[in-house]
């Protein structure tokens, strides 16, 4: 299955450079562009794309409002957020408008690529340099909360492998420490996902501490 792509970039060059990386791929088609947020709307509506690059800044509409809009509409549609800066405040405010994945600009190209097929494949990605800075805002508060009652619907090795990803793990960091396969901790993952019904890994870090499963000054492990 060929993934449909829709660029929205307020920059020619960057939108000919993403078109040109996209385009080579036999299973990735670049089926819009956009100039602005406003447009990326408009040219979504029309193209029902799988996947949208969005950028954050740009004219008439930024691409945090345009992403809230878009994924209104077309909510089965996945927005990875584009930004040449690595700020606490988009990240922050990029996850919590339900988009799939944050990328910065500078990211090897793929990198790039590998994030739109995740993405269509239904995965969260987030660069791996803000993840670091994710799990020190969400878990910086001094206390743990009240432990949730959804963490009941989990198995425990379903718990392990939530509070492993909450601490940044990633998935062959956590098939190696639990002896698992990689495929194994996908799985678990996903199962933990759909239970919760959490849409990608960073709103799963977000749980892991909001639920009271981990807090700052835990010990790395799968046990507490």
């Amino acid at each position: 299955m060929t993934l449909r792509v829709v660029v929205a970039d307020d920059e020619a060059m960057v939108r000919a450079g993403l078109r040109l990386l996209i385009d080579g791929e036999p299973d990735l088609e670049v089926v819009g562009e956009a100039v602005d947020g406003e447009d990326a709307v408009r040219v979504a509506a029309e193209t029902s794309p799988d996947v949208v690059l969005m950028d954050v800044r740009m004219p008439r509409m930024n691409g945090l409002d345009a992403a809230r809009r878009l994924l209104a509409d077309a909510p089965g549609t996945r927005v990875i957020v584009l930004t040449t800066f690595d700020e606490d405040e988009v990240v922050d405010e990029a996850m919590r408008r339900g988009v799939t994945g944050f990328l910065l600009k500078s990211s090897p190209p793929q990198d790039m690529v590998d994030a739109v097929r995740r993405a269509g494949a239904g995965q969260g990605v987030i660069d791996p340099s803000v993840v670091p800075g994710v799990i020190q805002r969400f878990g910086s508060v001094p206390a743990a909360p009240p432990r949730a009652r959804e963490l009941d619907l989990l198995t425990p090795r379903e718990t392990d492998v939530l509070r492993m990803v909450g601490r940044g793990y990633s998935n062959a960091e956590i098939a190696a420490a639990l002896f698992l396969g990689e495929t194994t901790v996908k799985t678990h993952l996903g199962r933990v996902l759909d239970k919760l019904g959490l849409r990608d890994r960073p709103r799963a870090i977000a749980f892991a501490y909001e639920s009271g499963l981990i807090s700052p000054g835990d010990g790395v492990g799968p046990e507490d």
